[in-house]
């Protein structure tokens, strides 16, 4: 596969996820400017006593990541805390969730709705020194927020990542070139497929098929790795969008 599509912010994203069967991901330079990212990184750091804790510490959300309560047996006070949740993310970072859907729905071409119980678009921080930047994150799919039918049959699903604030040096996302099969498992066969680094620049919109193979890279500096994400799935005739 051709590693990367590199699309204008101005150009028209309606083919994107098109480009996704034949790109390992499609990056989108100054979606965000640096003034808004920096407003954006300020609203985060604001939030820092209302942030919620992952795995010991070694990640950090301004929301609620869906994959991170279903791991550590915390689905009830995901879907308990929801729409606070979300009223956290607004005030703190105003737009940010409109803003995540929308470029959900420029890159697919059709509009995209919220996913009924579900946290909307929220930001990871990754913080510097800590396990992930030492080790680089867990080598995965996305698709831990899919049914399971909707997985095995291929749905399409979708994976939006916008980079607030870039750590000094590293911390690119790995894709390989190899994607989900029926299982999460990760064979050294997979990982010894081809692979490309979309290595992150501020305010930049990195699209990948949520079932495409991918790793965050060990980064340096006294910086974190602050950015939003945003899942997307057709289901039912619609897009819905969640984090």
């Amino acid at each position: 596969m051709t590693p990367a599509l590199v699309l204008e912010p101005s150009a028209p994203l309606g083919a994107a996820r098109l480009a996704l069967e034949t790109h390992l991901c499609v990056r989108v330079p100054r979606t965000f400017d640096a003034t808004t990212c920096a407003e954006m990184v300020r609203g985060v750091y604001a939030s820092r006593e209302e942030w919620t804790h992952d795995f010991d510490g070694e990640q950090f959300c301004l929301g609620r990541a869906w994959y991170t309560h279903l791991e550590t047996d915390r689905v009830a006070e995901y879907f308990a805390d929801a729409a606070a949740t979300d009223a956290r993310v607004e005030k703190y970072c105003p737009g940010l969730q409109r803003r995540m859907r929308e470029l959900i729905g420029r890159a697919i071409g059709a509009s995209v709705v919220a996913r009924r119980g579900f946290c909307g678009p929220g930001v990871h921080v990754f913080p510097a020194g800590g396990w992930v930047a030492e080790n680089g994150g867990e080598i995965h799919f996305d698709t831990e927020g899919l049914a399971p039918a909707h997985a095995r049959a291929r749905n399409p699903a979708i994976t939006c990542v916008l980079m607030l604030q870039p750590p000094e040096s590293g911390g690119a996302l790995r894709l390989w070139d190899t994607s989900y099969a029926g299982s999460d498992a990760v064979t050294d066969a997979m990982v010894e497929r081809p692979s490309y680094d979309a290595d992150y620049q501020l305010g930049e919109l990195v699209i990948l098929d949520s079932y495409r193979l991918h790793q965050i890279q060990p980064f340096g500096g006294a910086l974190d790795r602050v950015s939003a994400t945003c899942h997307a799935a057709y289901v039912a005739g619609q897009w819905e969008a969640w984090f």
